[in-house]
């Protein structure tokens, strides 16, 4: 598995441009659309703009996490976690809400990235399945599953 499988959704994008529009996007993606627009599953297994909204809510808190610990530990391990079995709540949490709790918690995340030093970026972290990586590669990872689930929020939301 690689460092970040999200790289090629970032390309040669700059991550901290791109985690910082998030939330306008997101708004300006999911404010027109009715709560069953919001709501309607393209197919059997595929998540929902309600459901992706809550994984990226979800997602946010974990790389909060992994973020301070990064540079709160000498040589960090991270914990996975298995999505699909997070998701299985989703029905629990409303579309307004979870893009609330994702702005709130986006807008703590970039306070923090901005106390970053050049070097702090190169602090090591281990992912157990993706190797040893930097405190960088998790916000090039941040950038590009925002991207990923952008694309994603984009094409349902022309269908809807």
């Amino acid at each position: 598995m690689e460092l970040n499988p999200y790289s090629k959704f970032l390309g040669d994008q700059e991550p901290i441009p791109v985690i910082t529009a998030t939330v306008e996007r997101l708004h300006a993606l999911v404010d027109p659309l009715s709560l069953a627009q919001a709501d309607r599953n393209p197919a059997p297994g595929k998540w929902s703009i309600r459901e992706i909204l809550a994984h990226l809510a979800d997602c946010e808190l974990v790389f909060a996490v992994r973020l301070r610990q990064t540079l709160a530990e000498e040589h960090h391990f991270i914990q996975p976690f298995d999505q699909v079995r997070w998701a299985e709540r989703y029905a629990a949490y409303d579309l307004r809400t979870a893009v609330d709790t994702f702005a709130a918690i986006r807008n703590w995340n970039l306070k923090f990235l901005t106390t970053v030093t050049a070097d702090d970026r190169h602090h090591p972290v281990t992912h157990p399945e993706r190797g040893t990586m930097t405190l960088w590669t998790i916000v090039e990872t941040i950038a590009g599953h925002d991207l990923n689930h952008l694309q994603q929020i984009e094409r349902l939301a022309a269908q809807a």
